[in-house]
């Protein structure tokens, strides 16, 4: 099969096609032989109109039960029970929730009893985090040594807020991990061709990363505008956690790049739907 993926730089995505639903797949993760993952594109689902097809929120106007079926189709394509999955309640916060077994279903069949969650982490087999997008950052980790797992959602605020880092340390302190053993990918999401930012946002990164990586972060238009490289400044918060850089696979698509196989905001504002980080630890 041709790739249909305008990519950007060295492969480190596969694209599934097996079962109802199609996803990429981070090959790193899928090789540790612990995990189930994926990240959902717009195709296989049920959704019609500006959320088709495979739209994967409930509160943006979907009807709820093309959402639902979505996400059943999502768990067969990999292998997961969508009736425990947990979902996140994201409001670009760098809170991240220790999720148990009790909170199995929790945003699918059963009501949340939390909001501002942008991050989860668990130990417990069999429960899938999931996490929504349509240009932020997805953040997978897993720790094959205490086999933990966690899914974090970094626009430019959690990213210059540093909820990688927050992440990884909630990790160690939930499960004893250890950053050096972590495994971190940074998933599909805005390039930095594709993401100017005002001069507002520009100083906040200014501000909050070293000097010495500003040219890598931000790349000055002249017009008080700047181009931001989420995923360097990701990989930079992550290396600075103390996850060793052979540790840390960085995602080759873009969001905005591929606007017929993914949801971009900045491609069709709010008329979208959204897509979904997957990630559960295999029994």
């Amino acid at each position: 099969m041709n790739d249909i993926w305008k990519r950007r730089g060295k492969k480190t995505l596969d694209y599934k096609t097996e079962g109802l639903n199609p996803y990429l797949s981070f090959s790193v993760l899928e090789e540790s032989g612990l995990v189930k993952q994926g990240f959902s594109t717009k195709l296989g689902g049920v959704s019609q109109g500006k959320f088709a097809t495979m739209n994967l929120t409930f509160t943006r106007g979907d009807n709820p039960d093309h959402v639902m079926e979505n996400y059943k189709r999502m768990a067969g394509s990999l292998g997961v029970d969508v009736e425990r999955m947990v979902l996140s309640y994201q409001t670009h916060t760098t809170s991240v929730r220790i999720v148990t077994e009790a909170d199995a279903g929790k945003g699918i069949t059963k009501e949340r009893d939390y909001k501002d969650v942008d991050g989860l982490i668990t130990n417990v087999p069999g429960i899938t985090l999931v996490t929504f997008y349509a240009d932020c950052v997805p953040l997978y980790f897993l720790d094959p040594v205490h086999k933990a797992i966690g899914l974090s959602h970094s626009g430019w605020r959690g990213t210059v807020s540093r909820i990688g880092e927050v992440t990884v340390k909630k990790m160690g302190e939930a499960f004893g991990s250890r950053p050096e053993d972590i495994i971190a990918c940074i998933g599909p999401s805005i390039c930095k061709d594709c993401y100017e930012v005002g001069s507002e946002v520009a100083a906040e990164f200014m501000k909050g990363f070293d000097k010495n990586y500003r040219a890598e972060i931000l790349e000055d238009q002249g017009n008080g505008k700047y181009l931001l490289n989420l995923w360097r400044a990701n990989e930079i918060v992550l290396r600075e956690a103390g996850v060793e850089k052979e540790h840390i696979q960085i995602t080759d698509i873009c969001t905005r790049c591929n606007p017929d196989y993914l949801f971009s905001h900045r491609v069709t504002g709010d008329e979208r739907g959204n897509l979904g980080a997957f990630l559960s630890l295999i029994p």
